[in-house]
């Protein structure tokens, strides 16, 4: 068996302004990356546009049907202060979505082990009817609702290790005891979301904030005794990783001190996980990392540690 990495060209045609931290160089370092050697028995395939149904359970017709809308057909419009849309973001954004699913699919079905979507832009900032923080669309929800309709799945895990909360995954699933959504994230820092108290309705919501300066032990604790034994008891049928790496030392956005190894750590802890409680299906999506090095670095060591390098 094998991990599947998920792309498409439609990435780079979601333009944002110069001097913008949520570029299209941060795709083309990852096709760099994903050139070497050491990631040749990849299993490669093109992200398909996301279906209107399956975007639907999570946002609102109406919503999805303004987004589509106030896609310019040139140069940027801005959807918040964060947030822009170029001609070519509402295709990037439904391909994102597409790819999850898809991503979703091919685990799901036993095609291959677990999986891998390097697509942008990000989604976990994106409520059921707000876009912002640089997302428009939720591909992690849409893809949960997705295992969730087409697989039956009865219980659905997010793990979300960006540096910032996923304040619109949080909100998607707060009234939700079928998914369960974990984060370990920055706290003071952008949304302002993501307390421990923070539980949801069916204390299915696991918050564990890390503060300023905080590293890899910070890390690892939080994980160990916040997150990890609650995934397990949770047993879903697939686990979704909300992979931002932007929780790296080098990172311009946070101040976090992670590094390589530590996102190595994680993703073979979560894939642990799977093979005992989901006969180890498991999908990532990309979702912050702003330096490119650091981006670079991390992605090549996450992607690694799935095909259990």
């Amino acid at each position: 068996m094998t991990t599947l990495l998920v792309t498409h060209p439609s990435g780079f045609n979601h333009l944002t302004p110069l001097g913008h931290p949520e570029r299209a160089d941060r795709l083309r370092v990852l096709d760099r990356i994903f050139e070497q050697e050491k990631f040749s028995l990849l299993a490669r395939d093109s992200a398909p546009r996301g279906e209107r149904d399956d975007i639907i359970r999570v946002h609102p017709a109406d919503f999805f049907d303004a987004m589509g809308g106030a896609c310019p057909k040139e140069g940027l419009v801005r959807i918040d202060s964060d947030t822009v849309m170029s001609p070519g973001s509402w295709e990037a954004a439904l391909r994102a979505v597409g790819g999850a699913c898809f991503a979703v699919d091919e685990v799901m079905e036993g095609k291959v082990s677990n999986a891998f979507v390097a697509m942008r832009p990000p989604g976990h900032h994106c409520e059921a009817r707000k876009p912002m923080g640089f997302c428009l669309l939720n591909q992690v929800a849409v893809a949960a609702r997705h295992a969730q309709a087409k697989f039956n799945a009865e219980r659905v895990a997010i793990v979300d290790f960006d540096v910032h909360h996923g304040n619109g995954t949080q909100q998607i699933f707060w009234d939700d005891n079928s998914v369960m959504y974990c984060s370990t994230h920055e706290m003071p820092l952008f949304p302002g979301t993501g307390e421990v108290g923070e539980t949801g309705t069916a204390d299915t919501i696991v918050n564990a904030p890390l503060r300023a300066g905080d590293d890899g032990t910070q890390f690892k604790e939080a994980m160990e005794t916040r997150v990890l034994p609650r995934l397990e008891a949770f047993r879903p049928d697939l686990i979704l990783i909300s992979a931002g790496f932007d929780g790296h030392v080098r990172d311009p956005m946070a101040s976090l001190r992670l590094v390589e190894t530590d996102f190595t750590w994680v993703t073979r802890r979560l894939v642990d996980v799977a093979d005992r409680v989901c006969g180890g299906r498991v999908v990532s999506l990309l979702e912050g990392g702003y330096d490119l090095e650091g981006l670079a670095a991390s992605a090549s060591a996450h992607v690694s540690a799935l095909m259990r390098g």
